[in-house]
């Protein structure tokens, strides 16, 4: 799948925030822990939402749209065994399988996830953990697949290795059924976004929105149907403002939640973008005389997430002076510069965690490729300035992402075609 950009157009209008991927897959994976009807709202329909869906189709979940964005989920007849491999390994998040059903049936066998090339993203957070809350471990060198069971789950405090996202949720998914204190837990915006899913399951949980959690399981999970509303995508919101700047455009995007994002939109502050909130929608204005470098450093929640990293990146090929790209996340997101610099980028990779980006360059169109999710993304945004005709290449990357991404920003005046 290949998306034909023809750039330099300066784009207009409003654009809509979909639902967070981040938080729509653990929330989808924690209605796992009930038997009772869930219907989840503004769920967006991405390629990694379908699949993780699909996963379950697969152990018996019966999955029902009831609207575009609107899906219910009867988890009554669920067979983990049947689970299907080969899907469990096409996605990272299908990780946050483990926790919920480990919870609810004592044992889970899984193959590998896989997910975006951006560097090593290793298990062994959740493997350690549920070791210390009494699972065996057994790992298949042959099959590579992971086997699980427990047999006698207890009451614990655990500390985690790292503030991982996925290991706090799966604890967390966890946690619903049996007590646990979760130390040097993440506190992302979609983990809030479970935790309050799981509240509404019946889950009392303290310390939602810190490092240090505690479940306190009911003696029933859910009595009655559960409606929730996944939250914005604040990665949507960070990618539709920058390009705006980047492309010297007008957007109002909505809807937005402004807390989720503030060291987001302080480092806008500081590039020179011009925008105002007002309720749910932020309008980008437009930029001081000119955009300005900065140092991009990308930490664990409130800071500056990994994911924007990349837009960062291309946002920094426009501005004024030389910018410092420091992911302190992931070793492997900085390969989306060498397709910058095939454009008229001027950047230089220091390590695999640190790159120096000098503008403002002229990019020019030509054929590069959707490394993964963000780098795709941030690449379409090259394209929309670039001068001339650009060719995307594995745009079913941004796919996983983002919704209808071709056709949202040709209602925007983008002149942008998706071909097979």
């Amino acid at each position: 799948m290949r998306l034909i950009v023809n750039g330099g157009k300066k784009l207009h209008g409003e654009i809509r925030v979909a639902g967070s991927k981040n938080a729509t897959t653990p929330i989808i994976a924690a209605t796992l822990l009930t038997d009772t009807p869930c219907v989840l709202e503004n769920v967006p329909r991405i390629q990694d939402v379908l699949v993780i869906l699909d996963i379950l189709k697969s152990m018996g979940s019966k999955i029902r749209w009831l609207d575009e964005h609107t899906v219910e989920i009867v988890n009554d007849d669920i067979n983990p065994r049947a689970i299907d491999q080969k899907l469990f390994g096409r996605i990272r998040s299908s990780i946050l399988l483990v926790g919920p059903l480990l919870a609810r049936f004592k044992e889970i066998t899984f193959a590998i996830p896989g997910g975006c090339l951006i560097g090593a993203r290793p298990i062994d957070a959740h493997l350690a953990a549920f070791k210390e809350l009494g699972a065996d471990v057994l790992h298949d060198e042959k099959t590579g697949q992971y086997r699980l069971s427990l047999s006698e789950p207890r009451a614990h405090t655990l500390t985690l290795r790292e503030q991982s996202v996925t290991a706090t949720e799966n604890l967390l998914m966890f946690g619903a059924r049996y007590p646990l204190t979760i130390k040097l837990a993440a506190m992302e915006p979609h983990v809030e976004d479970l935790s309050h899913f799981l509240m509404e399951l019946g889950v009392r949980i303290e310390g939602v929105g810190t490092h240090h959690l505690e479940t306190f399981p009911p003696q029933k999970l859910s009595p009655k149907n559960v409606r929730h509303r996944i939250i914005p995508d604040p990665i949507e919101v960070g990618t539709f403002v920058i390009l705006a700047a980047a492309t010297k455009s007008r957007l109002k995007i909505k809807p937005v939640v402004s807390d989720h994002l503030d060291a987001v939109l302080e480092k806008f502050r500081e590039m020179g973008i011009i925008f105002e909130l007002q309720d749910a929608e932020l309008s980008v204005i437009g930029s001081a005389s000119h955009l300005v470098a900065a140092k991009i450093d990308t930490r664990p929640y409130p800071g500056i997430p990994s994911d924007l990293q990349p837009l960062f990146g291309v946002l920094a090929t426009q501005a004024q002076g030389t910018s410092l790209i420091f992911d302190t996340l992931y070793e492997g997101r900085l390969k989306y510069i060498d397709s910058l610099q095939k454009m008229g980028a001027e950047a230089t990779i220091l390590d695999p965690h640190r790159a120096l980006i000098t503008g403002p360059s002229v990019l020019q169109g030509t054929e590069v490729q959707s490394l993964d999710l963000r780098a795709g993304a941030t690449l379409l945004i090259a394209a929309l300035i670039a001068k001339g005709e650009s060719i995307l290449g594995e745009a079913e990357q941004i796919d996983r992402g983002y919704e209808l991404i071709d056709e949202r920003l040709r209602n925007l005046g983008a002149d942008i075609e998706r071909v097979n």
